[in-house]
């Protein structure tokens, strides 16, 4: 196992200081403290809710969502917490388009925080598409914690990479 895979682009400090967390086994402890409960949205349906009300409230002009959901394909979350895709295809005479968003069945049970700092990094993405200036300056508008919501959720990733979930179903 890679030691703090989810943490190569931090300092050497704040590994040393997750690397205490650890050894201490206090890295659990501090995320309860940090984030007690978990979210509500427990099936595709709810999150669904969930994803369009967060769009309509800072992303009203972007286009459509058809599909929101958790995805049980998602296991690699080194590389993907969620995806989000946008499909086109000629239907008759008319372009179709199509935009979704799957996020990881990993974070059913995970506090709100982080699924609200997922779905703000997916819904970021249907105006800008690169990781660039704009994509993060977008991510903070919509949640201006989205660093330490990030940084937060690498601890959990981890916290389950070291001693399993936290959160547990």
């Amino acid at each position: 196992m890679q030691p703090f895979k989810y943490l190569t682009n931090y300092s050497q400090e704040t590994r040393d200081q997750v690397q205490k967390l650890i050894m201490n086994n206090t890295l659990g402890e501090h995320l309860l403290q940090k984030y007690p409960k978990t979210h509500p949205y427990l099936n595709d349906k709810t999150l669904y809710d969930y994803v369009i009300d967060l769009k309509n409230s800072y992303l009203r002009s972007s286009p459509p969502l058809s599909k929101v959901l958790y995805d049980t394909k998602i296991r690699d979350l080194h590389c993907a917490l969620g995806t989000h895709t946008f499909v086109s295809r000629v239907q008759g005479g008319k372009l179709k388009a199509k935009n979704e968003i799957r996020i990881s069945h990993l974070f059913k049970k995970v506090p709100e925080p982080f699924l609200r700092m997922i779905v703000t990094h997916e819904l970021a993405h249907l105006k800008e598409k690169e990781h660039n200036k704009s994509f993060y300056s977008l991510c903070t508008h919509i949640e201006p914690h989205y660093y330490q919501l990030e940084f937060d959720l690498r601890l959990y990733l981890t916290h389950i990479d070291r001693f399993g979930k936290l959160y547990q179903d």
